[in-house]
This record gives C-alpha cells, structure tokens and sequence, in this order.
C-alpha cells in the first residue's frame, strides 16, 4: 500500500520536545478525531500531537508534497559504443539502460518507484542505513507522485563525464 492512499500523513518525531501551546493532546485528538482531521485537510494546517513523550505531525498530502517540493531527480546520461543510452541516477544509486534518451528515463523513472515501494515497505530498517538516510525525501516524493510518467518529468539529465 502507497502513502498516497490516505488523505494525510502522520509524522513521527521520535520523542523531541515541541512548543505546547501548538500541541494537541492524544486524548483530545482520540475525542475529535474528525474535527482534526477537518482542520488539517479543509485548512492545509498541520496539527501537532502529543502522546506522553512522542510528538507527531498530522498533515494533508498537499501541504507535505508542498514540503517535497524541491526534490527532484538528477542523472547522468552516458551514450553508449551500441548507440543506446545510459542513465545514472544521482540522488540513489540507479542506473538503466534504453535504446532512446526517452526509453531510459523511462526505465529510470519505473526504477525509482519500485525502489521506493522497497524502501517504504522496509522502511525501519532502511531509514537507519548510514548511505540511505538521504534517500527518504526522494522516496516519499516518489511514493507521493505515483505514477512513472510524472517522475519522468522530475528527471533531469545531463551529460556524464567517464
């Protein structure tokens, strides 16, 4: 199941202090749970909750591809002795192949959202590998987009250097 099935997200902050004049308690958000929910999809405002420690953020999809914004994807593209092409994907080590520029990053593109269904699907024990931390915000953007076409467009190539 993608992130994008919901009409918000939930993040977690892993117990780091916030201000408590923005938090709402667990107990009330249990007891509005719909008001909540109203207020953060109908206002595109994020709620802050508090549950003993934790802290989480409660967001729509709109305002956290807002957050998700400038990432997008960057490749190096390689001409082949074949003529064909090959694309390096910069921000995760993705590399595909295509008879045409087209063709490639379109390969790429189909690439990045498995890999992001991978990552999300382990993501415990992804998002503490020291080499793909910065792999996360690439994920979400990508889970979020879901559809290949789309994070076509988020490539950019340019030419490689050997």
């Amino acid at each position: 199941m993608y992130i994008v099935d919901t009409m918000y997200i939930i993040l977690y902050n892993g117990g780091k202090e916030m201000k408590d004049m923005i938090t709402l308690k667990a107990t009330d958000v249990r007891k509005e749970w719909s008001s909540v929910l109203e207020n953060t999809i109908r206002n595109n405002k994020p709620q802050f909750i508090k549950r003993t420690r934790d802290y989480l953020v409660l967001s729509d999809i709109d305002t956290f591809n807002n957050l998700l914004e400038p990432y997008k994807f960057s490749a190096n593209r390689y001409i082949e002795d074949d003529g064909s092409i090959t694309l390096s994907l910069n921000e995760i080590d993705i590399i595909e192949n295509g008879k045409t520029e087209k063709a490639a990053e379109k390969k790429l593109a189909a690439a990045i959202l498995e890999y992001a269904t991978d990552f999300y699907n382990d993501f415990e024990f992804w998002k503490n590998a020291p080499n793909r931390k910065s792999h996360i915000p690439y994920v979400l953007k990508a889970l979020i987009v879901d559809d290949v076409n789309k994070i076509m467009e988020l490539i950019t190539c340019q030419d490689g250097k050997r």
